[in-house]
């Protein structure tokens, strides 16, 4: 396992207990994405050559799509404050670093699921996420 030190560690309460403010976050987070791309799909037909470039060059060139920078900056940092850690917009995954007795590893939540049912190993992902004791029904289903 990585030698990784983290300021808080979650219990499964604390971690549920958060679902509902991440869940409007990641809902933010997912419309100003799927806007911003869109604004730069329109973009590129007018600017081919923005289509091999980062998203930090693009918006140097087109400065009205900063708030939606900003915004998604805004959401992912208010979501990173509670101590989670985002790891996919799209997917609306979310990590929290969870004491399992023997190791660190991480409680794997999902944007759509109603709590914490699955955890994966730190140096792994959501491809390799386990059922929390209790929770094997709802996760294989």
């Amino acid at each position: 396992m990585p030698n990784i030190r983290f300021d808080k560690l979650f219990s499964e309460e604390e971690a549920n207990a958060l679902i509902p403010r991440l869940e409007i976050l990641l809902r933010q987070l997912q419309m100003q994405a799927t806007s911003l791309r869109a604004r730069v799909e329109e973009l590129a037909v007018t600017d081919p050559s923005i289509v091999h470039c980062e998203l930090n060059e693009i918006v140097g060139r087109y400065p009205e799509l900063r708030s939606f920078t900003a915004n998604m900056a805004d959401a992912a940092g208010q979501i990173e404050s509670f101590g989670c850690i985002l790891k996919d917009i799209d997917q609306g995954l979310v990590d929290f670093p969870y004491d399992a007795g023997d190791d660190v590893v991480y409680l794997c939540w999902q944007f759509g699921e109603s709590r914490v049912i699955a955890w994966h190993a730190i140096d792994s992902g959501f491809a390799d996420r386990q059922p929390l004791p209790g929770a094997r029904k709802t996760f294989l289903n």
